[in-house]
């Protein structure tokens, strides 16, 4: 062990921060908790894709995407709401990869002419907003349907150049980061818009889950078969799926079920 007094500092520092990230109850917590880790290694601009809908071809429904930025509006209502992302660059890197990136690898497209026409145009409309330097890292996944994802931007003004040295120096312990925030959100709550269900829908729901039958969840509710059934009904309609094994299935993925509710 190091007895530099700064060494066991920052190695203190580093622990906390790591310890607090693993603490949080929420993702809007730990992501709070994220953004600010990164914003003191430079990167103020970050964007985090996660799906468990990938089909390979596909990332599946954008209304199943988990999607955390601290981006500002106008960038998100392009990037995002205008599906920019489907021809970006470092999204179709991260699809095909898994590691870390240096956003250099751009340049080497360009020059190479490997780049789309429309993917020209993601870079183009990036270099506009400021977005020109950071580092990508794409996530490794057991499961073949999910593919998570992290661009961090550094912070306006700094060169690539700058941004590589950063990473050349502290580049394993933001990279930790990264895959500790990424292996903590996949254990916390998530709901996408308009897909969020009552407590009757999810507490049905869980006792499909335990195996119990139709009647079964009416005496254990104390409701009548056809009650259980209407709130069988909404909850596939609420998540979007067509039958009750589906809806079990991306509740489940959601973390929504068997919750505990930290907030009281």
């Amino acid at each position: 062990m190091s007895s530099d007094p700064n060494t066991n500092a920052v190695s203190e520092a580093l622990e906390g921060r790591l310890l607090r990230l693993t603490l949080c109850d929420t993702i809007e917590e730990a992501w709070s908790t994220h953004c600010a880790t990164m914003a003191e290694y430079g990167f103020t601009r970050l964007l985090y894709g996660f799906t468990r809908f990938w089909s390979g071809a596909s990332l599946g429904d954008p209304e199943d995407f988990l999607v955390l930025t601290n981006l500002e509006k106008k960038y998100t209502d392009r990037f995002i709401g205008d599906a920019m992302y489907r021809d970006a660059p470092m999204v179709r890197w991260s699809l095909e990869n898994e590691g870390v990136v240096s956003w250099r690898i751009l340049g080497q497209m360009q020059a190479s002419g490997v780049l789309t026409e429309a993917e020209r145009k993601v870079v183009a409309f990036n270099r506009s907003q400021d977005v020109t330097a950071g580092y990508s890292i794409s996530f490794r996944s057991v499961s073949r349907r999910a593919k998570g994802a992290i661009a961090l931007m550094a912070r306006s003004g700094l060169e690539q150049d700058e941004v590589d040295e950063i990473w050349n120096r502290h580049g394993a312990a933001i990279e930790l980061f990264n895959n500790i925030l990424h292996l903590k959100i996949l254990t916390l709550p998530y709901t996408p818009q308009n897909q969020s269900l009552t407590p009757r829908q999810r507490e049905a729901l869980e006792w499909v889950g335990d195996g119990k039958t139709t009647a079964d969840i009416a005496a254990l509710m104390g409701l009548t078969a056809a009650t259980v059934e209407k709130h069988l009904r909404l909850a596939r309609a609420a998540l979007n799926v067509e039958t009750t094994a589906q809806a079990v299935l991306k509740a489940a993925f959601q973390n929504q079920m068997f919750v505990l509710d930290f907030r009281d």
